[in-house]
């Protein structure tokens, strides 16, 4: 029994041993992991602070001087010379702590440091929640600084993010503390802050915006902007961008009113004044600094400002831009020129961007823009582009996604949107069925609105966006610039030279590259993008070619420069009847006009109107002004003659198609010369069908006879007469239409009318031009060959082909507002642009107010020269006198058009 017993025992023992094995590693594992991190922490707090103290050991000496005046930062452009040296500010005013409104230094306080007069230079509850946030939202999302960190840093150090940096600005942060009062520290901040541009400490940027020479004259409205200014100056200067300021100055005020600094009451009073109305009016404002390049150098801090370095300019720094002080230079001589503007008041804004890199190279902010704040080029962030969109949001993705060629056949014809509401052309006629090239380069409206809607909104939007524009969605009124699609002269031209690219784009950027003062680096060039094919861009650029043409409908001719390959695009937007009324216009008023155009060295974006929205253009010489400034600094920087030409990547081919048949066929040797076009396509997409609607017959019809041209002076129009043997087949007559073509000086022949009649009028006559016609009758047998003739308009020609621009989108002021039921514009016979259909921006575009009998007084034309149409009516001939509007073709022609219905005719 006894062992019987001790065998139980024992294999008691022996169980719980066990168990003592089975838990010991886990409590010996817990045990060493704790001990593992008291250890580490031990290592990690000596070796921190040992660190630390290597760090601080090699801080700088602190020096009053230097912690009190700004540290001066060069601009330098893209040769290295300095054009501006940012920090030496002859005007900055230095005001002692006692002269600080107690109300403002409660603003600052309340935004920058709530527990400055509390900490002792490191504020270690900030520090956490800047750490907690930045582990939550991504680093960099929440700074710790403190304002007496600002001072250090601003004083001593660049704004590189690196330990040892950090380390010794906390250092010598807590020795500032140690050796200056609270109240010195903070006039240290108060003078020393970069507050935008070149304009550094508050006193001197309350002088500068609100002209207050005594802080004591400031509101508190006015403080709280100012006190806002610091974390990000250029965005939020109340000059430039007074919404912005207005935001950020509603924060302050409440972050004022957190803090117990104010009550809410007093915060929502001063929440009430519009800032843009409290600044100091532009005509007694002073530059707070001045440079040779003064419209460059605002793009170059705007740009620090978006990329986050702007308070880098109290470093010391560097800037290397990409300034061209030639091309600058021809750009200011060219906006500083009077006799380059029609009026005293007009404006432009014109940016130059190196096409192969998006650098850009020079900006024209506005004539005499030393005394400006406003950059036309930069800013101008609130006008729509009008027709130079068509390229990024029609034709682009069309070839790029559906794989058109440039002679897809497109109907300019009666359409509606998906709303139901009317598409006008600028003329209120109809060209019937045309190539995609034509639609472009002649910019009819139609046309871009019927392949927007083939493309989808979707993936324009994709391309669009690869091009730099930024929009949340389409819709299809888009297709014509006036809705929702904003752009700048900058935003402009680096998309177009994209198209003279081989399609790779680049944003527009003005700095390479920041030069630290321990010598390092860091480049800002923005990554490449490929926006679309070579195939694309190349096609795009050869129509675009066309616009600066001598053909005859070609809307850019002026800018053309003799000698040098360009592509280019105009544009036009106009105003609703909204506008008409509310601002009293004249019915020929057009608030903006746009060129852009390109080489394979720079593309350049101009655009001219007045700084008022409210204020219109109203003459030709307005209008063309884009134009005109193009060609002037286009071929002063082409001078050299070494700009080379755009050439045809191996993935386009050329075909000679019949224009207008469907689908798309080659042209036959019977197909008339007149149809025949040589277009581009993708290689792979070139029709292997050849047209068979005019093969030689054995029996060939005979020729119309007896044409005769007969002009009336009075009406300004020419009537055009002919005869034919209509020989009718014994078992069935025969059924004749007549083919009208005209050549206008020897330029390219187009078809002005498809009739049963025997005649037709063209109206729209210019003096001193010769007229040549020729008609071919046409049956279910085949076509004849032409009769012809010619006159010779007696008078005095103009001197070059003017242009009347397009008028196309309204500017939309408010285009979240719910659209309204649109209303027809009796005096120009569009349909009310300014009144959206729903969900579509309702922008028709150019509704017309060129071609239409002209207004008494406003120097009209005669109309429409209008179709003849199948039935032989000849269209409307313009109401010279009448406030009529003139009459639209019931049915499209095709491919019958008006005579002299360019987007660029004499008015």
């Amino acid at each position: 029994m006894t062992e019987k017993r001790r065998t139980r025992e024992e294999m008691r023992k022996a169980r719980a041993e066990q168990k003592k094995k089975e838990r010991s590693p886990a409590k010996a594992w817990i045990k060493r992991s704790v001990l593992t991190v008291v250890l580490l922490g031990v290592l990690v707090l000596v070796g921190g602070a040992g660190l630390f103290a290597y760090y601080a050991s090699k801080a700088p000496a602190l020096d009053e001087e230097a912690l009190k005046d700004p540290v001066s930062s060069e601009i330098l452009d893209k040769n290295g010379d300095v054009f501006a040296v940012i920090g030496v500010d002859e005007n900055r005013k230095y005001v002692e702590y006692d002269e600080i409104p107690q109300q403002m230094v409660d603003a600052i306080i309340a935004t920058e440091d709530a527990r400055f007069f509390e900490h002792f230079g490191v504020d270690f509850w900030r520090l956490g929640a800047a750490v907690i946030a930045n582990f939550r939202d991504g680093f960099g999302a929440q700074g710790a600084s403190t304002i007496t960190q600002q001072v250090v840093k601003n004083s001593f150090f660049s704004n590189a993010k690196t330990l040892e940096r950090k380390a010794q600005e906390a250092w010598l942060a807590i020795q500032l503390e140690r050796q200056y009062s609270k109240e010195e520290i903070f006039e240290m901040y108060f003078n020393k802050v970069l507050m935008s541009g070149t304009t550094y400490g508050f006193a001197t940027a309350a002088e500068r915006f609100y002209g207050a020479e005594d802080l004591h004259d400031l509101t508190l409205e006015q403080m709280a902007v100012l006190a806002g200014l610091p974390q990000s100056p250029n965005n939020y200067n109340p000059f430039q961008n007074p919404e912005r300021a207005q935001k950020r100055r509603d924060i302050v005020l409440s972050l004022m009113v957190q803090h117990d600094k104010i009550d809410e009451a007093t915060a929502k009073e001063a929440k009430t004044f519009n800032v843009a109305e409290t600044v100091l009016p532009e005509e007694e404002r002073k530059k707070g600094f001045a440079s040779d390049y003064q419209a460059f150098l605002d793009v170059v801090l705007w740009e620090l400002d978006e990329t986050g370095y702007s308070n880098m300019l109290s470093d010391g720094i560097k800037v290397h831009t990409t300034l061209d002080p030639a091309a600058q230079q021809t750009v200011e001589n060219v906006m500083d020129n009077d006799s380059n503007f029609p009026t005293e008041s007009i404006q432009s804004g014109i940016s130059v961007v190196d096409t192969k890199t998006g650098a850009l190279v020079a900006v024209g902010g506005g004539r005499n823009y030393a005394n400006r704040e406003t950059n036309f080029a930069y800013s101008l962030k609130n006008r729509s582009p009008g027709s130079t969109i068509k390229p990024i949001i029609s034709y682009g993705p069309a070839i790029e996604y559906l794989d058109w060629s440039t002679g897809q056949t497109v109907q300019d014809s009666p359409a509606t949107y998906s709303s139901g509401q009317k598409i006008s052309n600028w003329d209120n006629g109809y060209y019937g069925t045309i190539t995609m090239r034509e639609a472009l380069y002649t910019s009819r409206n139609i046309p871009a609105v019927k392949t927007l809607m083939e493309v989808t909104t979707e993936q324009s939007q994709e391309f669009a966006e690869k091009l730099g524009v930024e929009v949340d969605y389409l819709v299809e009124s888009d297709a014509l610039g006036g809705g929702r699609v904003y752009m700048s002269p900058v935003e402009l031209a680096a998309a177009y030279a994209a198209f003279g690219n081989n399609g790779v784009y680049h944003d527009a950027y003005a700095i390479n590259k920041i030069e630290y003062r321990d010598g390092s680096t860091e480049s800002l060039k923005p990554e490449a993008v490929v926006a679309m094919s070579e195939a694309t861009a190349y096609m795009i650029t050869d129509v675009l070619r066309d616009v600066v043409s001598n053909k005859r409908n070609a809307s850019g001719a002026a800018a053309a420069v003799s000698g040098v390959d360009i592509a280019g695009k105009t544009g036009t937007t106009n105003y609703g009847n909204d506008a008409f009324k509310k601002f009293d216009l004249p019915r020929n008023s057009v608030p903006d006009s746009w060129f852009v155009g390109y080489s394979t060295d720079y593309s350049i974006a101009v655009w001219s109107g007045y700084a008022e929205y409210s204020e219109p253009i109203t003459t030709w010489d307005e209008r063309r002004l884009p134009q005109r400034l193009f060609k002037n600094i286009m071929s002063e920087l082409s001078a050299n003659g070494e700009t080379k030409d755009f050439q045809k990547p191996s993935s386009v081919v050329e075909a000679t198609i019949q224009v207008g048949s469907q689908p798309l066929k080659l042209a036959s040797a019977a197909t008339p010369s007149n149809l025949k076009s040589t277009e581009l396509f993708k290689k792979g997409t070139v029709p292997t069908g050849v047209s068979t609607d005019y093969e030689e017959v054995e029996d060939p019809l005979e020729a119309p006879s007896n044409v005769q041209a007969t002009y009336n002076p009075n009406a300004q129009q020419i009537s055009l007469t002919w005869a034919h043997n209509e020989v009718p087949d014994e078992e069935e007559p025969t059924s004749f239409t007549y083919e009208v073509t005209m050549s206008v000086d020897g330029g390219d022949p187009q078809i002005i009318a498809t009739t049963g009649a025997k005649s037709t009028t063209i109206s729209s006559v210019q003096p001193g031009s010769n007229y040549s016609f020729s008609v071919v009758a046409i049956s279910d047998k085949g076509r004849s060959q032409p009769g012809s003739t010619s006159i010779v308009i007696e008078g005095t020609k103009e001197e070059e082909e003017p242009e009347v621009p397009e008028v196309e989108e309204p500017e939309i002021e408010e285009p979240d507002e719910t659209p309204e039921t649109p209303v027809p514009d009796e005096d120009n016979g569009e349909e009310n642009n300014e009144n959206k259909p729903p969900g579509n921006s309702g922008n028709n575009g150019n509704g017309g107010n060129n071609g239409n009998g002209g207004n008494s007084g406003t120097g009209g034309n005669n109309g429409n020269g209008g179709s003849s149409g199948t039935g032989g009516n000849t269209g409307n001939t313009g109401n010279t006198g009448s406030n009529q509007p003139p009459k639209q073709p019931e049915t499209p022609q095709s491919p019958s058009r008006p005579p002299e219905t360019d987007e660029e005719s004499t008015p």
